[in-house]
């Protein structure tokens, strides 16, 4: 996929379906999740809910979907600042290093600002050194460190 055009960023809409569950099953997979159409399936009605609060874009070059960015807002009581977080993003292998990634980002940052929020943050796996190397160019790498707790009854 040798593409000079720029991508188009949007907001998924319902016609996206087949498509983002193609990529969104990538995705999952990328990160060795085990295969699940009820997890896909929540998630998609999730985004087609307008009251809730995961919100997803997706990149299009020449009418094709090539990756998606979900995220959502929050508020940050220690800095007194509200912004928005990236929880996943997934461009198609032959998109990477095309502006796909870059391009979703770029938008977030976009409203980031035009919200008046003072971030966009995310995370990503400590292996995943081809996306952290877009990362570098584009924010500033910090210093936490993410845990994960099961929920437990007491």
């Amino acid at each position: 996929m040798a593409t000079k055009t720029s991508p188009t960023i949007r907001p998924l809409a319902p016609a996206d379906e087949n498509r983002w569950r193609e990529l969104f099953r990538a995705y999952r997979e990328f990160y060795k999740l085990p295969e699940s159409e009820e997890v896909v399936s929540r998630a998609w009605g999730w985004f087609m809910d307008p009251r809730h609060e995961c919100k997803a874009l997706i990149a299009e070059v020449d009418g094709e979907i090539l990756g998606f960015a979900h995220h959502r807002r929050f508020s940050s009581p220690y800095t007194g600042t509200t912004g928005i977080f990236l929880d996943d993003l997934f461009t198609t292998p032959a998109a990477r290093g095309k502006g796909v990634g870059r391009g979703l980002i770029g938008r977030l940052t976009d409203m980031a600002h035009a919200e008046g929020r003072g971030v966009v943050q995310w995370v990503t796996a400590e292996d995943n050194l081809q996306a952290q190397a877009l990362y570098n160019t584009l924010a500033k790498r910090t210093s936490w460190v993410t845990y994960e707790a099961e929920p437990t009854e007491r």
